[in-house]
């Protein structure tokens, strides 16, 4: 018998009965192991970084069941608008796989936040373009997405190697440049 998959929640700001609806919805599935951590980001009243051991892809979605995923979402835009219309709720989404793939949510608007956590799954139809290995930076290892309200969609935002971290910017990868002081 194969170890179940483990999820991880790391959060703050988030109450404990927001954490079991969402825990109710992962357990059929995963072993969830739950850490609250501190603040890190004063911009965000509540923070929520869901890891899922899998790869994000059409094979995730018909092994955990599309309708739970649907489920999923709806607690999240839950969250946002039992937090009102300040920006108050930053969540972070991210699939195992090589590359790893990640989603941050951080958009003040609720109307645009719902649309953000229902376009995400549209993604999976641009994965092959923008896992193209002629159009990636060599050796990266995750690749950020962020939603743009300019354009209603999920667009390429970053990309880190080992020790490199590219933004995407006029269609093309450039390498970010570290400040040395």
């Amino acid at each position: 018998m194969s170890e179940p998959l483990k999820t991880k929640l790391q959060y703050y700001g988030i109450s404990p009965w927001e954490i079991e609806v969402l825990y109710g919805f992962l357990h059929s599935r995963f072993t969830i192991v739950q850490e609250e951590i501190e603040n890190n980001d004063e911009n965000f009243v509540s923070f929520l970084d869901i890891g899922i051991p899998l790869e994000f892809n059409e094979a995730f979605f018909k092994w955990f069941d599309f309708k739970q995923w649907e489920k999923v979402k709806d607690v999240l835009k839950e969250y946002k608008r039992r937090r009102g219309s300040r920006n108050a709720l930053k969540i972070k989404i991210q699939f195992a796989g090589n590359p790893k793939i990640v989603f941050t949510i951080d958009v003040v608007d609720r109307q645009w936040f719902n649309n953000a956590v229902e376009k995400m799954d549209f993604v999976i139809e641009l994965l092959p373009q923008h896992l193209d290995p002629k159009k990636l930076p060599t050796g990266v290892r995750e690749i950020n997405y962020k939603f743009d309200v300019e354009s209603a969609r999920w667009r390429l935002d970053t990309a880190k190697s080992k020790d490199q971290e590219f933004t995407f910017k006029e269609d093309v990868w450039k390498e970010i440049q570290k400040k040395i002081d």
